[in-house]
């Protein structure tokens, strides 16, 4: 039942982390209700969400469907992922490569097809008055992407992983005498934000901060933190970095800035990857 609904869902903006980019305005019709799993934002809430995605599906499918969607925030991987499988949610909304890595651990699940394509980018959330750490980060960021470090990042621990491999934990080398700034990272997408079984920060989200490290010249401590505490963690100054925070790559639909609370600034965007639903067969 669910798979026929994803045609739909795709061209509704059905999103995990932020509301992508747009393609065509085709429909399908459905006749059923489903429930999709979703990590909690940085700042909209499940509430908010909820009615944002209404408000898009009530524009985009004809008026005859009669298709009810809800989504439900999960502030763990982990649990999502138990939801699914006790049939409390349809599907769960995520990005292509974390639902490879998920596929390569549980052969029961599988990403439904879609016509279309969505795509959000990742960037750095710093407090707005941090705006000096804004600029060295968006420095790092520009320097990186112009010289091709981070497509050789994004290649080496994302899309060349070996299927069902665990990406190592790339170690941050200490800056005598600099400053620290805190890095909260989630592992809730793993293996671009992943942590691992004993508890380690590895992949892609070390790599990449090991690399801004060097050329912020600041020492980074990373600190572990659920993807709805993301907010709090900032604002009361337990980090002074969130590792991510999605926008919509290209999307005319809706504000870029929907999940961006207010006293935060996000960084230029450093990853981007494709919106996929996965299900179980």
């Amino acid at each position: 039942m669910t798979k026929k609904l994803f045609a739909l869902l795709a061209t509704l903006c059905l999103l995990l982390t932020g509301c992508g980019s747009s393609g065509d305005k085709t429909s399908a019709p459905a006749k059923d209700k489903t429930t999709i799993g979703v990590i909690s934002h940085l700042n909209a809430s499940e509430k908010s969400y909820n009615e944002l995605m209404k408000k898009l599906e009530n524009s985009y499918r004809p008026s005859k469907a009669n298709l009810t969607v809800n989504f439900k925030y999960f502030n763990r991987m982990s649990d999502m992922l138990a939801a699914l499988e006790a049939n409390q949610i349809d599907m769960m909304s995520t990005y292509n490569c974390v639902a490879n890595y998920i596929i390569s651990r549980n052969d029961n699940l599988e990403v439904l097809t879609s016509e279309r394509s969505l795509y959000d980018s990742f960037c750095f959330a710093v407090r707005e008055d941090d705006k000096t750490l804004l600029d060295e980060l968006n420095r790092a960021i520009k320097e990186m992407s112009t010289d091709g470090t981070l497509s050789h990042l994004v290649k080496d621990y994302i899309t060349d992983l070996k299927f069902g491999a665990e990406p190592p934990a790339v170690p941050i080398t200490h800056i005598d005498g600099a400053d620290t700034i805190k890095v909260a990272v989630t592992g809730d997408l793993p293996p671009f934000d992943l942590v691992l079984a004993d508890g380690k920060p590895a992949g892609f989200s070390t790599a990449v901060l090991a690399e801004v490290s060097r050329r912020i010249g600041k020492n980074i401590e990373l600190v572990n933190v659920d993807s709805g505490a993301r907010a709090e963690i900032l604002s009361s100054k337990g980090a002074d970095v969130l590792f991510w925070v999605s926008v919509p790559k290209d999307s005319k639909l809706v504000p870029a800035d929907i999940d961006k609370p207010a006293g935060v600034a996000i960084s230029d965007p450093y990853f981007s990857d494709e919106i996929v639903h996965v299900d179980k067969k």
